[in-house]
């Protein structure tokens, strides 16, 4: 296909990268061009504007938040203004159920099509190809939008028909990893000041919850390594700002994330816009006077 890939940034290189190795015809975009060198050289053509890049059958987009996506596809010369009539635009961004939706809206007036397919993993996963994509979408969308989704991730669940789904299911899976962070740091914060071995504790719970969240948040706290970010802490907030408002549209309440909101205020309040979202781990330390943990 020819596809366009809009955002390049820790998520998105990897991404684009994979499209290019799966044998795609790929244009990139991004604001800061230098990020682009590497894909160019794969093989990649850069884009100088949005619409320069969503000129093929496909754009894909992997932007930081509502506000980017606002801009750089509902703007001006953006990718809604830019895509012929049926061509796709893919989603993969974490961002609002209600941005979701208003994407719905302006891709059926322009007589476009539109598949939201955020997706779960780090940077490492999205290089080697291992991410998991949760896409939503009008069934012809999805089949267009398979050979994609399908170069950047390990597996594809397809759970909707509408697009806001997909990222409803993508702020509670969120919800869930930041839960797992508070919960490994209030654990390790009881531990160590018992005086127990924190890696030989990684080890017990590596035999009970064999999982990646745990694995992966679990030797990020003991060892304290934030930096530099996977997944920088001001996103992990915004994540579980649209999950609250998400939650009081529909009549749910959510103490945890209520409790996940004040951790990342918290840790913003510290300082720690450049941490890992894991950081917020290390907060229960320093609550139980473990000042150097």
């Amino acid at each position: 296909m020819r596809v366009g890939f809009i955002g390049l940034g820790h998520m998105g290189a990897g991404m684009a990268g994979n499209l290019i190795k799966a044998g795609h015809e790929v244009t990139v975009y991004n604001r800061t061009p230098e990020k682009a060198r590497a894909l160019v050289a794969a093989g990649a053509r850069i884009a100088r504007t949005v619409s320069e890049a969503s000129q093929g059958d496909a754009v894909m987009t992997m932007l930081a938040n509502d506000a980017a996506v606002e801009t750089l596809v509902l703007g001006r010369e953006g990718v809604v203004t830019s895509l012929r009539p049926g061509a796709l635009h893919v989603s993969s961004s974490t961002i609002s159920v209600a941005l979701s939706q208003r994407l719905s809206q302006e891709h059926a007036k322009q007589g476009q099509r539109y598949v939201a397919a955020p997706v779960f993993g780090r940077p490492d996963a999205a290089t080697a190809a291992q991410l998991v994509v949760v896409a939503a979408g009008e069934k012809t969308a999805i089949e267009a939008a398979r050979p994609l989704l399908e170069a950047v991730g390990r597996k594809v669940f397809v759970i909707a028909e509408e697009p806001r789904a997909a990222n409803l299911v993508k702020l509670s899976g969120n919800f869930l990893n930041a839960s797992v962070i508070e919960s490994l740091g209030e654990a390790l914060a009881l531990i160590t000041k018992g005086g127990i071995d924190r890696q030989r504790y990684l080890e017990i719970l590596a035999s009970l919850f064999n999982v990646p969240a745990y694995n992966i948040y679990g030797a990020l706290i003991a060892s304290g390594h934030f930096e530099p970010a996977g997944f920088a802490a001001p996103l992990g907030q915004k994540d579980i700002r649209l999950l609250l408002a998400a939650a009081e549209d529909l009549s749910v309440a959510m103490p945890v994330g209520s409790l996940l909101r004040d951790r990342f205020l918290t840790l913003m309040a510290q300082g720690g816009e450049r941490l890992d979202w894991s950081a917020i781990g290390a907060l229960p330390a320093h609550d139980a006077g473990l000042v150097s943990a």
